[in-house]
């Protein structure tokens, strides 16, 4: 319950101890709690709670004490300054000029109240108490905490000032001055005004902490959930260099770490993915080591590396976890938070500085999916961070300064180096965002998440290459990489509410190869992954051959050795670039589904299409026809790639062991023979990938007319089956799917092919194995959705775009071949 603090009597507050009767306006962290904020505010309140509920858990958070909003009120009742205050911004909703001007005198009324002595002496005495317990050569953070009457949606995150590395009384008092002034600053005067509230129901509380000396170690946010998709089930991190400014305006782009909450909880904790950023600056106090902050260059081996390692991350992982825990426990559900951290360069440990509810990303619709796709594609201008996953279009306008704001048109894409926080009304007014720098919690990504349009932040040089007035498309809805298109371009929104969905007997699952859209896919009304293709995640997120990272010293390119040195920078060997990637690819798209089934489809290249990637050359032979030549289940126990296929298990491994990921299911494609399954078998177990072992199942693609002659023997050997209709149609009529010359006689429905499904389905259920498909043929042809219904098969795989209508299609025939089966027990003959 929200209470007028300026009303509350310090004995009726309930607390642990009581206060020492020496303190009218000073609260300890360890007094206060989040019935607080109040008196408090936020942050304090949040701040009191974490220091009080979860340090004994190991959750570290730096002591301190709150000057109370009654201290605020103090100030301005002996300075009989309210008239005054009421005065300067009577005018302030007049414009731009007005607010500025009505602002700075309020920030000056304030800043000149006498302060009184009791107040003064309160405030240094719990300096003192604190400098007792860290040593007297302290140094504060003197932070802002707003708090209001009855508001309980305001926030007032980013309006007001912070002071840094504060040491001694005369900097302390001064530092609380300004503090105090910074509720009138004009960023938020103007959010005040546009929230509608009233500029006197909103005190300043102020929070004087230990200083974490983040410019000489590292720092970053935390959120519960991801912020692009609404996933609840993972803590994403963000780090870069110095202090947090540069991560929360967006000056830098940050490392980002995903952790999966569920296999954490279970003790399989390792980092799900990471993405190196640039961190190309980092936050610093001045040349005397005071509180003047400036960005310096990073040297080129902090941007090589990450800023945290993985012991880091998860230590930060498992704190956000008992944060979210203790706040959903006393709201009574769920509660994603969004966590600020820093790490102190002196005694090297990891601090939780801020905590608070995230407000955006977890509003969202539940049950509730709208997609949004390119109905064709355009000419690609840049890329960056997606933020969101909406596409908008309009006019760019390129925005350097805050002097440019007063040009932006309603309904124009805000294209800028960064955003600033007192650029609210413009943001509110654009139908998309560009930014040079920044990374996905950024302002311009919090704006953007809260504003409901998508963004591209951290595009490099937008405001260079786009020129205001050109018409430009901005896309978040084809994964974690934004895209800037030249031109208007045409997009499609399809919207799905959850209890629209019918439920089938039939299981419908997607295929899916790229983990950066898997988050957003998890919320569809699927059974799991089909068909998960390692190829996608070789090709896309790796870039080089396996051989080539598993023997670089054989690579006879000197440019494609230095090449594949870059991609593997950061990591002890080629070979565990290779393992850490696919295993964060596969891991990310096993933890969008999770505990759903998902089945990871080991490599299915071509030799033509190993050779295309970085080093692939000399390690592949040339082949006329390589459709039918050295591609799947030959390759693995074949020396030309066995070392390859043995990082590829590796990966698999670190998935299900590492990972905790058990849900990860494996299948072998273009399986020709029993003796060769056989052969790949004895080599998956040899690399830790034993069937049955842990509950690993493998399957196999039923994609060759062997694979159904001789259903009953593979049978013996794999755990199950999937159709791979198009190459089971290629290998029945004899049509190379490769070949434009003769595509007009590659038909799935032709008779042959579909007896052979019948076969195969038949065959499988015969030994007591589960049967899918994951070909195109049940995304493109109805008549097939018939055919597997009534053949009973198992589950039906199909890209995404389609499964909802594929379950629509699946619920019809269930039906119908139930009125036909009901019909015949009663003897009537149906037409």
């Amino acid at each position: 319950m929200w209470v007028n603090s300026a009303s509350v009597a310090r004995p009726s507050m309930k607390r642990k101890e009581p206060i020492p009767l020496d303190y009218r306006y000073i609260r300890f962290f360890d007094e206060i709690s989040l019935n607080d904020v109040a008196l408090v505010g936020g942050k304090n309140a949040s701040l009191g709670e974490l220091y009080r509920r979860l340090t004994a858990s190991g959750v570290k958070v730096p002591n301190g004490f709150a000057v109370t909003a009654d201290a605020y009120r103090l100030i301005l009742d002996r300075a009989q300054a309210w008239a005054a205050l009421r005065g300067a911004l009577a005018g302030a909703a007049g414009g731009v000029e007005p607010l500025a001007r009505g602002a700075a005198r309020a920030r000056e009324i304030v800043r000149d109240a006498p302060f009184p002595a009791e107040l003064a002496a309160e405030i240094l005495e719990a300096h003192a108490k604190l400098a007792a317990q860290y040593g007297e050569e302290l140094s504060v953070a003197v932070r802002s905490s707003a708090t209001a009457e009855d508001l309980l949606n305001a926030s007032f995150a980013g309006q007001h000032e912070s002071f840094l590395n504060v040491r001694g009384a005369e900097e302390l008092i001064h530092a609380c001055r300004n503090c105090f002034a910074s509720l009138f600053t004009d960023r938020a005067v103007r959010y005040r005004l546009d929230q509608g509230f009233d500029h006197f129901r909103v005190a300043l509380s102020i929070g004087v902490m230990k200083m974490v000396r983040a410019d000489l170690g590292s720092s970053g946010v935390v959120f519960t959930l991801d912020t692009e998709s609404g996933f609840r089930d993972v803590v994403f991190v963000t780090a870069a260099w110095g202090l947090g400014e540069n991560v929360v305006q967006g000056t830098v782009d940050p490392d980002e770490f995903y952790v999966f909450k569920p296999t954490f909880r279970g003790g399989k904790r390792a980092v799900l993915k990471r993405a190196l950023g640039g961190k190309e600056l980092k936050m610093v106090y001045g040349g005397d080591g005071r509180q003047a902050t400036h960005s310096v260059p990073t040297t080129a081996e902090e941007r090589r590396g990450y800023c945290i390692d993985d012991a880091e991350v998860l230590e930060l992982a498992g704190a956000a976890i008992a944060i979210e825990d203790h706040y959903s426990a006393a709201a009574g559900h769920s509660v994603p938070m969004d966590i600020e951290w820093a790490k102190d360069g002196v005694d090297g440990k990891l601090y939780i500085i801020q905590a608070r509810p995230e407000t955006v990303v977890s509003r969202r619709a539940a049950g509730v999916l709208e997609q949004y796709s390119l109905s064709r594609q355009g000419t690609l201008r840049l890329t960056g961070h997606a933020v969101g996953e909406r596409i908008a279009s309009g006019r760019a306008r390129v925005v350097r300064s805050h002097r440019e704001l007063a040009e932006f048109q309603p309904g124009e894409v805000l294209v800028a180096p960064a955003t600033e926080p007192d650029w609210g009304t413009v943001m509110k007014s654009a139908a998309a965002i560009v930014t040079d720098r920044g990374g996905r919690t950024c302002h311009a990504a919090i704006v953007a998440r809260e504003l409901g349009i998508p963004a591209v932040v951290g595009a490099g040089d937008a405001t260079a290459r786009l020129t205001t007035g050109e018409e430009i498309t901005v896309s978040c809805a084809e994964g974690a990489t934004g895209k800037v298109y030249e031109g208007i371009l045409p997009f499609e929104v399809t919207r799905l509410e959850e209890r629209s969905v019918l439920r089938t007997r039939t299981e419908i699952m997607v295929n899916l190869g790229n983990p950066e859209i898997a988050l957003r896919l998890s919320f569809l009304p699927v059974d799991g992954v089909g068909l998960a293709r390692m190829e996608f995640i070789i090709s896309e997120a790796i870039k080089a051959h396996p051989m080539a990272l598993a023997h670089p010293e054989r690579i006879a390119d000197a440019a494609e050795r230095a090449a594949i040195e870059e991609l593997a920078r950061g990591c002890a060997t080629p070979a565990d670039y290779f393992v850490e990637r696919l295993s964060e690819g596969v891991g990310t798209i096993a933890a969008a589904f999770y505990p759903k089934p998902v089945i990871v489809r080991m490599s299915d290249f071509k030799t033509n299409e190993y050779a295309s990637l970085v080093g692939g050359r000399g390690f592949e032979p040339a082949e006329e026809n390589p459709m039918l030549g050295f591609r799947g289940a030959s390759r693995y126990a074949h020396p030309a790639y066995a070392d390859g296929f043995a990082l590829e298990c590796r990966a698999m491994t670190r998935v299900r062991e590492q990972m905790g990921l058990v849900n990860v299911k494996l299948m072998i494609p273009f399986c020709r023979r029993i003796e060769e399954a056989e052969r790949v078998l004895a080599e998956m177990a040899r690399h830790g990938l034993k069937r049955g072992e842990g509950g690993l199942e493998i399957y196999v693609m039923c994609e060759i007319p062997n694979n159904v002659i001789l259903v009953d023997g593979f049978a013996r050997l794999f755990d199950g089956f999937s159709i791979g209709s198009n190459d089971l149609t290629q290998l029945a009529l004899g049509v190379d799917r490769d070949s434009g010359i003769v595509a007009f006689d590659f038909d799935e429905r032709d008779p042959g092919v579909k007896a052979l499904i019948g076969m195969a389905i038949a065959g499988a259920h015969r030994n007591g194995r589960h049967c899918g498909i994951c070909g195109q043929a049940p995304s493109d042809y109805p008549e097939i959705v018939e055919l597997l219904v009534q053949s009973g098969v198992d589950s039906i795989s199909v890209n995404p775009d389609v499964a909802v209508r594929t379950r629509e299609l699946v619920a019809r025939a269930e039906r119908a071949l139930s009125l036909v089966g009901r019909a015949a027990e009663a003897g009537v003959k149906l037409e």
